[in-house]
């Protein structure tokens, strides 16, 4: 699997930690999603229901060699706020093409399927292909 730079070492940082770790791993990238622009309105943000906590997102393609990604989660919803704060670490500046080639199922290789409900990673998924929409749109 071929990923961007930032997210490769993302990947590789779960790839190291074993258990109940990863879940101690995401719970520090929920803490390290920065709060979305003073400019930007959550109301204006596209809402992704197939995650189980609020989570809203914004995908600024004014430069597509520099794509921003925003997202917001409430602090109550760590995994949410994780899964966010990966994809933000990961993608954020990163060029559409870039961002288009990353696997639809890229977080599989976090390892958490053993720590997290499908339920919940089906909505990391579902934060990746809504990006990717904007992008092909």
């Amino acid at each position: 699997m071929t990923l961007p730079a930032p997210l490769s070492e993302i990947v590789d940082d779960f790839a190291a930690v074993e258990g109940q770790d990863k879940l101690q791993l995401l719970l520090e990238f929920s803490r390290e999603l920065p709060p979305i622009p003073a400019e930007l309105e959550e109301a204006a943000m596209e809402p992704v229901p197939e995650c189980q906590s609020p989570l809203f997102l914004s995908v600024d393609t004014a430069d597509r060699e520099h794509v921003r990604l925003h997202f917001s989660a409430p602090p109550e919803a760590p995994t949410t706020r994780g899964f966010a704060s990966i994809l933000h670490q990961g993608l954020d500046g990163l060029s559409a093409e870039q961002i288009l080639e990353v696997p639809d199922d890229f977080y599989a290789a976090l390892g958490l399927a053993e720590a997290v409900s499908p339920l919940r990673l089906r909505g990391m998924s579902a934060m990746l292909a809504r990006i990717k929409r904007h992008l092909r749109s």
